[in-house]
């Protein structure tokens, strides 16, 4: 006697449900992901094993390559704006509400105050590092140690505007985060150079802060 034949059910399955979810979740993320600016003055940071990492918002950066030339960065546009006001009062340097606003777009700068209105008229693809001299910075607190300057008018910057918010979700305007100040050099940058910067730090009481690295193997 021949076996029953069982008759064999279909096997396909209907994606077209998956596809769309696939499809949404990849319009969202392409929707709400914001583009990030090529860093201008690119070092070759020294490797180490520390996996901490830096915070997202209200951190500045002091990068450090190219025999000594020296970057400020701030991540917060919002700081950068207010930041740059107050340079502009101690400079005695006016700027314009557009200039300001091309400002508030810049990831980071390395150019003397004298320059920053010329550095501003430029296309931000035509601010190359071979046109920028470099933040000035020595030992001192005077004017001529911009890079003093700019790092404390950023965190003075950074205090009030994160106050400021604080007051409006009702929050402890004690409980808020100082900036983080974080150094990145390259790993063959001489010590003096690195020396001065974190002399500038010390002279305004600035002793933490960090150090930009890469992931060494193990």
């Amino acid at each position: 006697m021949g076996k029953a034949k069982v008759k064999r059910s279909s096997t396909a399955i209907d994606m077209t449900a998956m596809c769309d979810v696939s499809f949404l979740l990849l319009t969202f993320f392409v929707l709400t992901a914001t583009a990030r600016t090529p860093e201008t003055l690119v070092v070759d940071t020294a490797p180490s094993y520390s996996q901490a990492k830096l915070p997202d918002g209200n951190l500045s950066v002091i990068t450090v390559g190219d025999e000594g030339k020296v970057f400020f960065s701030m991540s917060d546009p919002n700081v950068r704006e207010e930041t740059l006001k107050n340079m502009s009062s101690i400079y005695k340097i006016n700027f314009t509400a557009e200039e300001y606003e091309q400002f508030k777009l810049s990831e980071d700068f390395g150019v003397p105050m004298k320059n920053m209105k010329q550095l501003l008229a430029l296309e931000s693809g035509a601010r190359t590092v071979e046109l920028q001299s470099g933040v000035p910075v020595d030992s001192t607190s005077n004017p001529t140690n911009e890079l003093f300057h700019w790092v404390k008018q950023a965190r003075i910057a950074s205090a009030k505007i994160l106050k400021d918010r604080a007051i409006v979700d009702s929050k402890d305007p004690d409980d808020i985060e100082l900036m983080t100040v974080a150094i990145k050099a390259d790993a063959d940058e001489k010590f003096p150079s690195l020396n001065l910067i974190i002399e500038t730090l010390r002279n305004q009481k600035q002793n933490k802060f960090s150090f930009v690295t890469g992931l060494k193997a193990d």
